[in-house]
């Protein structure tokens, strides 16, 4: 991960850092873009094979501290807890009275808060280093980078203090996710048959919507066997859509897999891909358009953070449904009642069916960037080209997310009717979100 800020050395990125408490300008280094740090947290998530709802929940919290940071060097971007009603401020860092860079201090903070809430967050001391020494050599004094780092690390402290009150240490001691004797229920799924994800997500407190409840979809229609029914036509749809998938079509569904653990097996081995979170996707779609848009620092943090936040809370809203209907996922049923061979083109992820994660999540964050951004905003999304995918080329977020949303049918992992609740499900949750921001005086934001 360090190679990133010896790369940017290499690409004439020398730019001396300007000193604290200055206005928001649209000019800054490159090495100061945000989603470099958010990069950098990416790559140890997928080491750590992050699951989803709890990358989301670390990202999320990693954007906080530097949030904090900026709101307190540029008064017009609104306070974090005018929106976040559970957070209580507890860093005084209006009472700094030592010279510091706070664009620094707000980069440092998202290292930092990573740092110390993943697993394997100390790998983060490297890129925390490497982006010193390029600070010192851009012609940065010591003195600068020293009380910056200090900023940071008393942000960061104070998000890991609220962090501490959202239930997540106490997942571990509640009820244990067992597999239930009922033929319409959610079932572990080859090859790995692995246990479920976070069964009890729900309990998490959330950032800006008022509870994990306050969306729940419609209900969805009855498991049934009859071939008549309209739940097995919705599970032959899924077959029949795998058996005449265009080239297109399954292009969509890789590029949309976002599966954190994926296993292939040839014969009796097995092989583990490591992938990134469908929250880690639309994150680094923040970053991106964010400096397609030439916003200035301050706005990219804001916009970053805002996406951090919403995928967190669409997250624990999924989830929260997810297991409390615990649908059957379609490989389960065309395996046991249409045909055993049948494989879906993507593998079905370790937890129930209804609704689609990826329909909630990208409709969220979709909505979210259009009302930060606009509609109509054209982008290429490279995401995932580190991990074997090609890019591809959006008109809006909005039609980003209806294609995510359709390849999880191409991918055989859900049933359309999740698909589109999920849709649905996933607006709502944005347009809470969007209303409880605006309130708080966050407007749209405009190109520079």
């Amino acid at each position: 991960m360090s190679k990133l800020f010896k790369l940017l050395l290499l690409t004439g990125c020398l730019t001396t850092v300007n000193s604290f408490a200055q206005k928001a300008s649209k000019a800054y280094p490159d090495y100061l873009q945000p989603d470099h740090a958010v990069n950098a947290v990416t790559m140890v998530m997928v080491h750590d094979v992050t699951s989803p709802p709890v990358a989301a929940r670390y990202y999320a919290y990693c954007m906080l501290g530097a949030y904090n940071i900026v709101n307190t060097n540029n008064k017009s971007i609104p306070a974090l807890n005018s929106f976040i009603k559970s957070y209580k401020p507890g860093n005084g860092l209006d009472t700094v009275k030592s010279k510091y860079d706070y664009k620094i201090a707000a980069y440092y903070s998202i290292l930092e808060t990573a740092k110390l809430l993943l697993p394997s967050g100390f790998m983060l001391k490297d890129d925390e280093d490497a982006f010193i020494q390029l600070l010192l050599k851009t012609g940065v004094k010591q003195s600068l980078i020293t009380q910056s780092v200090k900023v940071a690390e008393d942000a960061s402290a104070d998000i890991v203090r609220y962090s501490k009150g959202d239930n997540y240490s106490r997942l571990s001691a509640l009820k244990r996710y067992t597999p239930l004797k009922d033929e319409s229920k959610w079932y572990p799924t080859p090859p790995a048959y692995l246990e479920a994800v976070e069964p009890n997500w729900k309990t998490i407190r959330t950032l800006v919507i008022d509870s994990a409840q306050q969306y729940k979809p419609a209900p969805f229609i009855p498991f049934s066997k009859d071939t008549s029914s309209a739940f097995y036509k919705q599970v032959k749809q899924v077959y029949n859509v795998s058996k005449n998938l265009t080239p297109e079509q399954i292009n969509m569904a890789l590029f949309w897999d976002c599966n954190p653990f994926a296993i292939t097996t040839s014969g009796h081995m097995a092989i583990g891909y490591k992938k990134i979170s469908p929250g880690g996707h639309w994150m680094h779609i923040a970053g991106l358009v964010a400096k397609q848009a030439g916003l200035n620092f301050d706005q990219s943090v804001q916009v970053i953070t805002l996406e951090g936040v919403t995928i967190m809370d669409a997250f624990i809203s999924c989830w929260e449904e997810k297991f409390t209907s615990n649908r059957i996922r379609p490989e389960t049923f065309i395996n046991r009642y249409m045909d055993v061979k049948w494989q879906p083109v993507l593998q079905t992820p370790p937890f129930p069916e209804y609704t689609s994660g990826h329909a909630v999540i990208s409709n969220a964050s979709a909505e979210l960037l259009t009302y930060l951004l606009g509609d109509n905003f054209a982008y290429t999304d490279n995401t995932e080209i580190p991990f074997g995918s090609s890019q591809r080329d959006f008109k809006s977020f909005r039609q980003a997310a209806a294609e995510a949303s359709m390849s999880r049918l191409y991918g055989g992992i859900h049933y359309i009717e999740s698909i589109e609740k999920g849709n649905i499900q996933g607006k709502l949750v944005a347009s809470g979100i969007i209303a409880k921001i605006k309130a708080a005086g966050i407007r749209p934001l405009k190109k520079q």
